[in-house]
């Protein structure tokens, strides 16, 4: 019989057996691992190294990589194409869109998706909204005096609203397209972070807040408001039906050149506005068809229509002409609205950058093209300038 203190160190050298025996066979797992893993590896490289002209497409399926090798592989090894997007086998897409930056990302995760649907982290779309109506009410304002800024103050927050209810609805009927795009996958609601009835009570407090901004416009002003709104609807489908979305987008996103002179007097002089508003049309054909050319491949695989597309091999000689049409419809708007030297100044400088910058850009550049885009919230501040300086002095 052990004693006392043999038992003792029984029990100590029992439980240091049973911790060395553990500890080996992790080691043993981890190894046992590791050697899977490298096998995967060397069957996958084995693979992808058979040149395409040798894989027989009606070979057995024993002969090609297992679902289980291309996603261990994939997680473990390479990056596929696709990524997490769900496209390798049948694995589901996860949740989560792109991290947002600046404010939005400081923003509480309950409401950084929604900041990020209606494109706050992105407000170029805003400014392009905002810019022809701020064309308008300069040109509305008397000589001598500057636009009212409580006008402009209205306008600018109803080109934020206005421009985030549209990307509501937009990504409300392009989820399904969104998730095959490479620019446009980590959307909210492409990304599922957002589901559709979150989306579209979203829109309605989006909506009911614009409406409460043009019920402050006269009567003249809120009919005429109320009367974009079939565009902003139907505007997302035309890229289904028609090459020319991008037109479509332009007689939506310019209303302003005509709302907001009415604000300003209670009626519309078409002289000045018609002009401006066919103007803001070629520009937005512009800059949104250079705009396009960055998912211009996307597109095409999924059966999306763009004037980048349907314009060809002729894009930079039809884009140029839009331009000028652009510079001639600020012209005649001028004249009708009695402008001097400092506004043509702005038009003709402006329409010179345009012209420019077209017959330099390289369309098959996404990041060139994605800068032109951004650039143009100055191009309509340097107008709008024009415009001010013109009526102070």
């Amino acid at each position: 019989m052990l004693s006392s203190s043999g038992l003792a160190r029984t029990r100590t050298l029992g439980r240091r057996g049973v911790g060395w025996a553990s500890r080996l066979g992790s080691q043993l797992e981890t190894g046992a691992d590791q050697a899977k893993d490298d096998a995967l590896a060397f069957q996958w490289d084995q693979w992808t190294s058979t040149p395409a002209q040798a894989v027989d497409p009606f070979q057995p399926r024993a002969l090609l990589p297992s679902r289980s090798l291309l996603r261990t592989v994939s997680a473990r090894h390479v990056h596929l194409p696709g990524g997490n997007d769900g496209g390798v086998g049948d694995e589901p897409k996860p949740k989560g869109g792109a991290a947002a930056t600046g404010w939005v990302g400081r923003l509480p995760p309950s409401l950084s998706p929604y900041a990020r649907l209606m494109r706050l982290d992105k407000p170029i779309g805003s400014w392009l909204l905002a810019w022809p109506s701020f064309w308008s009410i300069g040109l509305a304002a008397a000589q001598g005096a500057p636009p009212d800024p409580w006008t402009l103050a209205l306008f600018g927050s109803g080109a934020v609203l206005l421009r985030g209810a549209g990307c509501t609805i937009n990504d409300l009927w392009d989820r399904d397209l969104d998730s095959k795009v490479e620019r446009t996958r980590s959307r909210p609601l492409a990304a599922g972070e957002v589901t559709p009835a979150s989306a579209v009570a979203f829109l309605g407090a989006q909506l009911s807040l614009g409406l409460g901004i043009l019920l402050q416009l006269n009567t003249f002003s809120q009919a005429l408001g109320a009367a974009s709104l079939p565009l902003v609807v139907a505007y997302p489908l035309m890229k289904r039906v028609t090459n020319w979305p991008q037109a479509v987008l332009g007689l939506t996103i310019n209303w302003g050149a005509l709302l907001g002179w009415a604000a300003v007097h209670g009626s519309l002089d078409l002289g000045v506005t018609l002009p401006l508003y066919l103007s803001g049309v070629a520009w937005t054909l512009v800059y949104d068809t250079i705009y396009a050319h960055q998912d211009k491949a996307d597109d095409v695989k999924i059966g999306v229509k763009s004037t980048a597309l349907h314009f060809g091999s002729r894009n930079k000689e039809v884009l140029t002409a839009f331009a000028l049409a652009h510079g001639a419809g600020l012209v005649l708007s001028g004249l009708a609205g009695g402008c001097g030297g400092a506004y043509y100044a702005a038009s003709a400088l402006g329409t010179s950058w345009l012209a420019k910058s077209i017959r330099d850009i390289n369309l098959d550049d996404p990041k060139e093209c994605g800068d032109f885009f951004v650039r143009n919230q100055w191009y309509g501040a340097l107008i709008f300038s024009g415009i001010v300086l013109d009526r102070l002095m």
